[in-house]
């Protein structure tokens, strides 16, 4: 990123625009393309699970609005815009109208810490793979605040589960993240991307990457650990009481760390952006940037793929079964692979 913004300022020194500007613009402008096109992705996400779920079920999916239903993601959206934003009587309104808030910018912060490039990154600092996981488990406190503003049992029984998820399958991410890290050498994830040159430690760690997988989708509330919002048991889960634009921050922003975490398991396993094939096509240092950035898209729509096959296969979960499988199996097998990545370090590495 050095490099780009090198370059952004000799062209605004050549047109007598202020460095301040430079300064600026040079970071305002990335951060709205990447807000509209993290919007574009969701919207199509969306409606490619619509699709996929509609395809493994036997149905057509959505088909009304626009070509092939391609519009109707946008046209549900705008109708969730024209609704009333209804609040309870007995709510905390304060808590209940910032829950979104909490739950909206978070997301957008995690997405500014993930690499592109190898010189396009908002925050490049030396432990940032920390930093993103404090920001991925902060929507979990919006989650709560959802559930307790909004003085309605079920939408407390959602918070609750919410809660007890996050507790018990952040701590095989944690022992996940620490093997990647020791085989590494790096908490930065342009560093841990850069380590995988020559070998994508899903080969080495194939279990950390399975558990890691996992985890996440218990983290996401995705099936089957969609306990938080059990339509069948708990109506909508911590999100009852929402509706019109709230109702649509949680229900974007759900996907829109789905997009991230999958980012974020390519960066830790698959290369990031680096290609599968070790060379790029583009021999402009300026347009590798870009193929870059769409090999990082390419690992994580095949994650996001995987993740919308499972919802469509797999039955949810007992709640006590999910507790139970993540502290008596992934625990355990988190730790195991915590000492194989310190063996594999030890012995020299394996790639």
């Amino acid at each position: 990123m050095n490099y780009l913004y090198f370059l952004y300022i000799e062209f605004l020194k050549k047109h007598n625009i202020p460095q301040l500007f430079g300064d600026i613009t040079y970071y305002v402008i990335p951060f709205c393309i990447i807000a509209v096109a993290l919007l574009l992705v969701v919207i199509a996400l969306v409606l490619v699970e619509r699709k996929l779920l509609g395809f493994f079920t036997q149905r057509k999916g959505p088909n009304r609005v626009g070509w092939w239903g391609l519009l109707q993601t946008i046209a549900d959206a705008l109708k969730l815009l024209c609704k009333e934003n209804i609040t309870p009587d007995k709510a905390d309104r304060i808590l209940f109208n910032l829950a979104p808030i909490l739950v909206f910018v978070p997301m957008f912060a995690a997405v500014g810490i993930i690499p592109y490039s190898s010189e396009f990154t908002f925050v490049n600092t030396s432990t940032n793979v920390i930093l993103y996981l404090i920001l991925a488990a902060f929507p979990v406190l919006s989650v709560f605040l959802a559930g307790w503003a909004s003085n309605n049992k079920y939408a407390l029984f959602g918070a609750a589960r919410s809660i007890a998820q996050v507790l018990s399958y952040e701590l095989p991410i944690t022992f996940v993240i620490l093997s990647v890290v020791v085989l590494a050498s790096s908490m930065n994830m342009t560093g841990i991307t850069l380590a995988q040159t020559s070998c994508w430690f899903i080969f080495p760690c194939i279990l950390g990457f399975l558990i890691m997988f996992v985890s996440i989708l218990a983290e996401l509330n995705r099936c089957p650990f969609d306990l938080p919002e059990a339509e069948s048991e708990l109506i909508c889960g911590y999100n009852t009481e929402y509706s019109g634009m709230r109702f649509a921050i949680f229900y974007l922003s759900e996907y829109a760390m789905m997009f991230a975490n999958a980012m974020f398991i390519s960066i830790l396993f698959l290369g990031g952006y680096l290609s599968p094939f070790g060379k790029y096509m583009f021999s402009s240092s300026f347009l590798i940037y870009f193929e870059q950035a769409f090999w990082l898209f390419a690992k994580a729509a095949v994650l996001v793929f995987v993740m919308i096959w499972i919802r469509a296969t797999l039955p949810r979960l007992a709640s006590f079964d999910l507790l139970k499988f993540s502290w008596a199996v992934l625990l355990p097998l988190s730790i195991l692979n915590f000492f194989i990545a310190v063996i594999i370090r030890w012995a020299g590495g394996l790639c």
